[in-house]
């Protein structure tokens, strides 16, 4: 529908320079102040978890956001979507939340495992494979379940204090103050009016006669909606997060050293590797699977139809990136559906978005290096859960598209078992186990091999194609 308005509209002079000089995978696919806000969407999950290994796990920020900015900058080139990158969250959760936490080398050696698994996978063509043979539902509830565990963290974060350095919610937060209830929550009606649930109209009938009292409204509303949805809202949000840091304790200018700390490799053991497989690998591998590439690239065909990502080269990036920058210490990083729902939800629409995201890390891991982790450790939290919260919402309506009785129950039991078990695997499993026994049921042996179909009442040949992810 856009491209049918700016067939006739002609396009801004900045939006034509970027059409003749820039490559394909970044030109604006809408305004610049969209793309900007989309940039910062994800950093709901990204901040508290970095900010936490930090703090516990003595992870050298500087190395980590210069890293990761790099892996932005490549996957925006690479990809054409806002593609995120995340931080490992098994392996952050082992990290952080267990008694006994994992030093930096078994933190690394964690991440080269998990890497290593996801680069055989896609180079060799097996998590094509599976992208294509796994169950629509199945995904879907993986989706689901992910977004709710996004939106009820979220909701955590608003409610209650926070101790990142634990993972622990403390006493209800009070209504008042730098980080209250107030703030939070003014800020959530701040986005609902300027993003609404997401959508942005892009299309006006021109041919509507404007003598019409009813083409007249529905032209000024969306003319209200455009002007509105070119706010960049979570841009706001989050700079004025910033601000409040500087407020809430002025001190930190004091600490604020300039220039990054130096980058080294990290010396890795035998006991580190082992450590690091068993207790923060294991769990992960599903979950980058699952999440980070299969959800990922499923959401990505759903968002931009033209423009899905294949499960070959989502794995193998994933693969490269952590080969890269592991050894270095930097934090290990995926590529997750939540972190793509949420540059979408508030206005990222090409590789741009995460290429604009990647030169703001780079900049502050220059300038500010380590010291930055003072500034973040006063970012107000509620903040950082309403950014999570639309994330997670965007993320968990992907599964609006499951139309019948059968294919909902599938997703329903998958997400249920995935939320209830905190494992997406064994949410996995179950609602394949699931998916097979409904097709079993459906199975009749007196006329052949196929299963009973319910619309002609005749056995048809096993379709399993349809089911499936296209």
């Amino acid at each position: 529908m856009e491209a049918s308005s700016s067939s006739t509209t002609p396009l801004p002079p900045h939006r034509r320079w970027c059409q003749l000089h820039l490559p394909t995978t970044i030109r604006l696919k809408t305004t610049f102040c969209s793309e900007l806000s989309g940039a910062v969407g994800d950093l709901g999950t990204y901040i508290p978890i970095v900010l936490a290994l930090a703090l516990v796990s003595h992870l050298d920020l500087s190395t980590t956001l210069i890293f990761t900015a790099l892996y932005n900058i490549a996957t925006g080139l690479l990809f054409g979507v806002p593609m995120p990158v995340q931080p490992m969250k098994s392996i952050a959760a082992v990290a952080i939340a267990e008694s006994t936490h994992l030093t930096v080398a078994q933190i690394a050696a964690a991440g080269l495992s998990t890497a290593a698994i996801l680069l055989f996978l896609g180079a060799t063509g097996l998590m094509s494979f599976l992208y294509r043979f796994i169950p629509l539902p199945v995904v879907r509830g993986v989706q689901l379940s992910q977004g709710l565990s996004f939106a009820f963290t979220a909701i955590k974060y608003i409610r209650y204090n926070q101790d990142l350095a634990t993972s622990k919610s403390g006493t209800p937060r009070s209504w008042l103050g730098l980080d209250g209830l107030v703030l939070a929550l003014s800020a959530v009606l701040f986005l609902i009016i300027t993003t609404g649930a997401g959508d942005t109209a892009n299309y006006i009938d021109y041919s509507e006669d404007l003598s019409n009292p009813s083409a007249r409204s529905r032209r000024r509303v969306h003319k209200r909606l455009r002007l509105l949805s070119a706010i960049p809202a979570a841009l706001i949000v989050f700079l004025f997060g910033l601000l409040l840091c500087f407020l809430r304790d002025p001190s930190v200018l004091n600490n604020i050293k300039f220039g990054p700390s130096k980058i080294h490799l990290v010396s890795m053991t035998w006991e580190d590797w082992k450590i690091g497989f068993v207790r923060a690998a294991i769990p992960q591998i599903p979950l980058s699977i699952l999440n980070s590439v299969i959800a990922v690239c499923k959401l990505s065909g759903d968002l931009f139809p033209d423009r899905e990502a294949s499960a070959k080269s989502v794995s193998i990036s994933v693969g490269i990136m952590n080969f890269v920058g592991c050894w270095f210490g930097a934090m290990p990083v995926c590529h997750g559906a939540g972190g793509l729902a949420g540059q979408y939800r508030f206005g990222g629409r090409s590789g741009a978005s995460v290429v604009f995201l990647g030169l703001g890390k780079l900049v502050l891991a220059l300038v500010f290096g380590n010291s930055f982790v003072s500034i973040l450790n006063q970012f107000p939290i509620g903040i950082l859960g309403v950014l999570l919260l639309f994330a997670g919402i965007e993320l968990a309506m992907a599964s609006r598209d499951m139309n019948s009785k059968e294919e909902s129950f599938v997703m329903l039991v998958c997400a249920a078992v995935s939320l209830t078990g905190s494992s997406a695997a064994l949410g996995f499993g179950c609602g394949i186990l699931l998916f097979l026994l409904l097709k079993l049921r459906q199975f009749d042996c007196s006329h052949g091999f196929g299963f009973y179909n319910h619309n002609t009442n005749k056995s048809s040949p096993i379709d399993v194609e349809s089911s499936l992810i296209p």
